[in-house]
C-alpha cells in the first residue's frame, strides 16, 4: 500500500516552503522505501526553491539524509528492511563508459527511482537531486542507499550525503592531498570546512583558511586550519600574497575554491605553487565568466585545474570508511551540526544559512 506522510514541498519560485501530505508508492523493481531519521538543510535545497536548478516545480526538498530501509522492491538483493543507510544522489550504473573505464565516481548514467512521489491530488513531485528526504519516508533507487555502521547517529552520518562529502572529497579524492602538503581553502562554510577536515585527515601540515567572516575562520580552526586570512576588503593580489607568505613564498600545493566565483578562482590559480593544483568545488552561476586570463599563464604555471563533482566520491567506498573514521574520533563530523530542527523549521533554516549563522541545520524525525 502507498504511504501518506508529511514532507517539505516548494511549489513556486521564491515562495516559502510548506508542509504537505505526500504519497509515497510501494517500491517497484530495484527501488526501496527508506524511513528518514535525519536530513541536513543544504544550500542546494535553497537553489531549488529559488529556481536556480530548473523550473520543474513543485519540488520535494531534502537530499542529505540517513535512515532505515523500510521495504525493498523486486530484484533488490543487497538491502533488507532494517538496514541503516546514508542516501546518495549518484547511484552508479556500472555499465556506462566511465564505469567501464574503472572510474565509477564519474558515472554518467546514475540511477533514480522510476515511480514518482505525488501530492494527494496526483500532482507529481520533483525530488531534489533524485532523493526528496524532507519526508518521513522516501522512495529511492536501491543503489542510492549505502549501508554504514549504525553506531553513527543519523544527524551526523547523513551529512555525508552531500555537502560534507563534497568538501572532504575535494581534498582527499580530487585534490589528492598527501602527507606534508600545504593547502589553502577559500570559503569556510560547510563545504570549505569539510575540505579543511579532509586535508587534515590526509596529513597536510599547512592549512590556510580564507574567508571574509571572522566567525567562520574560528570554526575553520576547529577543523584543522593552521593559518587564517580574513579577505574582506583585500584585493586579489593581497590574498595571493597571504597564501604565499604562509608557505615560504611558494604558494600552497593545493588550493580549493569552495566559493565558485571568478575572483576566488583567480586567487586560487595564482596563489598556488608552480605545478600546484586548483580544485573548484564551489558551484558558479551560469553567467559567471573568466575574462582576460592570459593563456601563457596556463602554460607557464603548469599543474592541474580540476572541478570536483560531489567530491569525486564513490559512496560504497567512501561512506563506510568516513563513518568509521568518525567513530574512531579521527574525523569531527559532529561539529558540522549547528542546530537540530523539525520539518516545520526548514524555511527558518534557509534564513540562518543565508546569514551565515550555521554550518548545518539538520531536520530530525
Amino acid at each position: 500500500m502507498p504511504y501518506e506522510v508529511q514532507g517539505v514541498v516548494s511549489r513556486a519560485k521564491g515562495e516559502p516552503v510548506a508542509l504537505e501530505t505526500v504519497v509515497v508508492p510501494d517500491p517497484g523493481p530495484g527501488e526501496a522505501v527508506v524511513s528518514v531519521q535525519a536530513c541536513g538543510v543544504c544550500h542546494t535545497d535553497l537553489h531549488y526553491r529559488e529556481g536556480g536548478i530548473n523550473d520543474e516545480f513543485p519540488f520535494l526538498l531534502g537530499h542529505e539524509a540517513a535512515g532505515r530501509v523500510d521495504k525493498v522492491g523486486a530484484g533488490v538483493t543487497d538491502l533488507a528492511p532494517g538496514d541503516y543507510v546514508i542516501l546518495n544522489w549518484r547511484a552508479v550504473c556500472g555499465t556506462c563508459r566511465a564505469c567501464k573505464r574503472g572510474k565509477p565516481w564519474y558515472c554518467f548514467s546514475t540511477f533514480n527511482a522510476e515511480q514518482p512521489m505525488t501530492l494527494t491530488d496526483g500532482t507529481k513531485l520533483s525530488p531534489a537531486l533524485g532523493v526528496g528526504a524532507f519526508l518521513e519516508k522516501t522512495l529511492v533507487h536501491s543503489g542510492q542507499c549505502t549501508k554504514v555502521n549504525p553506531e553513527a547517529e543519523p544527524a551526523v552520518a547523513g551529512l555525508l550525503g552531500c555537502g560534507v562529502m563534497a568538501g572532504l572529497g575535494a581534498a582527499i579524492n580530487t585534490g589528492a592531498v598527501g602527507r606534508g602538503d600545504s593547502v589553502a581553502v577559500i570559503g569556510c562554510g560547510g563545504v570549505g570546512d569539510a575540505a579543511i577536515a579532509g586535508a587534515r585527515l590526509a596529513g597536510a601540515t599547512t592549512i590556510i583558511a580564507i574567508d571574509t567572516d571572522d566567525r567562520k575562520l574560528e570554526w575553520a580552526k576547529g577543523f584543522g586550519a593552521t593559518h587564517t586570512v580574513n579577505s574582506k576588503g583585500l584585493g586579489e593580489d593581497a590574498v595571493v600574497t597571504a597564501m604565499q607568505d604562509a608557505t615560504r613564498s611558494f604558494g600552497p600545493d593545493v588550493v580549493i575554491d569552495a566559493v565558485g566565483r571568478p575572483e576566488t578562482w583567480r586567487q586560487a590559480f595564482y596563489g598556488r605553487d608552480l605545478a600546484g593544483t586548483v580544485v573548484l568545488v564551489g558551484v558558479p552561476t551560469p553567467e559567471m565568466r573568466l575574462n582576460d586570463l592570459p593563456l601563457i599563464d596556463f602554460f607557464a604555471r603548469g599543474g592541474s585545474l580540476k572541478s570536483s563533482w560531489y567530491g569525486d566520491c564513490l559512496p560504497s567506498r567512501d561512506f563506510p570508511m568516513l563513518v568509521d573514521l568518525y567513530l574512531q574520533g579521527r574525523l569531527p563530523l559532529d561539529r558540522f551540526v549547528t542546530e537540530r530542527i523539525g520539518l516545520d523549521g526548514v524555511e527558518a533554516a534557509f534564513e540562518h544559512m543565508h546569514r551565515g549563522d550555521v554550518l548545518r541545520s539538520v531536520v530530525e524525525f
